[in-house]
């Protein structure tokens, strides 16, 4: 397996961990993502997910499978369909996601990148999404992803073009939160700040901005009951007490 999963505290690390190859992402680990995640989701004390590689975040799908698994129409389905879940399986987490992206963020890393909530970069990661190179058309929730986070022109032109474009860009556009010399220093302090947040303010809010993106415009009973959830849950009733008693809420 060249996915890691380590657990300190109140935080999950996901090592993408395939050096020889730049981290690209081989059919089987795509296939292994879901599962890590429902491993993240069922550990209850875990609040944070942090993804990272390590000299590069993945330089995107292994292209030497490309003429063996994903040979043809029906090999190229199923490949897809593994990239497509393992993507979801992210972006689906309801626990707060953050990329630590150096070095080469390319195709299905960008992918995996942007299915994470926040994304933190060095100043030496180079981004860009590469179907154009390849002859594939790029699938529809990863590109709603895209438009999500950088807006349609930008999106258009990381498409059309394939080309690379360096963090200071990616900062000017959206695709990346923060820019930081010292990537991994950020990435903890980032990381155990929002562990030490309520976490029904957190999943609440990642809920709801989710709802917003897919393109609810109002309030409805399912977000009311995150209203009603809160109110009544022991950290709120902490962070009022910490509030009255000027201290810090112990969440």
């Amino acid at each position: 397996m060249t996915l890691r999963l380590d657990t300190s505290g109140p935080v999950a690390t996901l090592t993408i961990d395939r050096p020889a190859k730049r981290n690209a992402m081989s059919y089987e680990m795509w296939s292994a993502l879901p599962g890590l995640m429902a491993d993240v989701a069922a550990a209850p004390e875990v609040r944070v997910l942090v993804v990272r590689g390590g000299e590069h975040f993945s330089a995107g799908a292994d292209i030497s499978e490309f003429s063996t698994l994903r040979a043809g129409a029906s090999g190229a389905a199923r490949y897809s369909e593994a990239v497509h879940n393992g993507e979801r399986a992210i972006a689906r987490l309801g626990k707060p996601t953050i990329a630590a992206v150096n070095g080469f963020c390319v195709g299905g890393g960008c992918e995996i990148a942007l299915a994470c909530d926040l994304r933190i970069a060095s100043s030496g990661a180079r981004f860009g999404i590469t179907p154009a190179k390849l002859g594939i058309v790029y699938n529809f929730t990863s590109t709603k992803q895209l438009v999500d986070v950088v807006g349609p022109a930008w999106a258009k032109q990381i498409l059309f073009s394939g080309e690379l474009i360096d963090a200071a860009t990616a900062l000017r556009i959206g695709l990346v939160n923060e820019v930081h010399d010292d990537l991994d220093a950020r990435v903890k302090e980032l990381s155990e700040v929002v562990a030490s947040r309520a976490q029904v303010s957190v999943r609440g809010a990642k809920q709801i901005v989710n709802r917003v993106t897919d393109g609810q415009v109002e309030e409805d009973e399912a977000v009311r009951a995150l209203y009603d959830e809160a109110v009544h849950s022991a950290e709120y009733a902490e962070g009022v007490a910490a509030f009255l008693e000027k201290r810090a809420p112990r969440f």
